[in-house]
């Protein structure tokens, strides 16, 4: 018997500290699980929000400067009632593009030489526009826009690819994503778009 080691048993002290420890490496692994599993609801959610009902867009080129400039973030509200103005985002050539509705169904729309747009036979009044363009025009106008269908323009009316021409045309309002509501980068300028 001599020759039996003798075995160290844990005190209680020992197991209780060993008991706890495990419980909260438990806990810990727990909350995290459940940290985790509510971040992934929360940004699910969010994107089918964010794609169903707001879709935010980044801004590319200058088509809509001086109202919308390059890498701004916007926020759209899906929309199907289009008023002269609104700036709407839509789907042209697997792009998004955003240009300012001038026209909407029934409405005729003409443009002067030096690019004064009438319509429905009275001149539009364009505060948002720093320089009037004829730009790459070669519909025929009078334009009548056809029936669920909108008539866009760029606020930068020089580099403006829009529906005055003929590869671009009228949108068809089941391409338009959205009304532009709302900027939401850069910092300093977040608020609602206005023209």
């Amino acid at each position: 018997m001599n020759d039996q080691k003798k075995i160290d048993l844990p005190t209680a002290e020992q197991l209780k500290n060993e008991w706890k420890r495990l419980q909260y490496k438990q806990n810990f692994a727990r909350t995290l699980w459940n940290t985790v599993s509510s971040l992934i609801v929360v940004a699910a959610i969010t994107v089918i929000v964010s794609m169903l009902f707001v879709p935010v867009l980044r801004v590319t080129g200058t088509s809509m400067t001086p109202t919308l400039l390059n890498d701004e973030l916007i926020l759209c509200i899906k929309s199907n009632d289009f008023h002269n103005g609104d700036i709407v985002a839509f789907y042209y050539n697997n792009k998004i593009l955003l240009k300012r509705v001038i026209g909407v169904s029934g409405d005729v729309i003409d443009i002067s030489d030096n690019g004064t747009v009438f319509l429905n036979g009275e001149q539009i009044d364009e505060p948002y526009v720093n320089e009037l363009a004829m730009g790459e025009c070669d519909i025929e106008l009078p334009y009548h826009v056809p029936d669920n269908r909108v008539f866009v323009m760029g606020d930068h009316r020089v580099v403006s690819i829009d529906s005055r021409s003929t590869a671009v045309g009228s949108i068809a309002e089941e391409y338009v994503i959205g009304k532009v509501f709302l900027r939401i980068w850069p910092w300093e300028k977040i608020g609602t778009v206005s023209f």
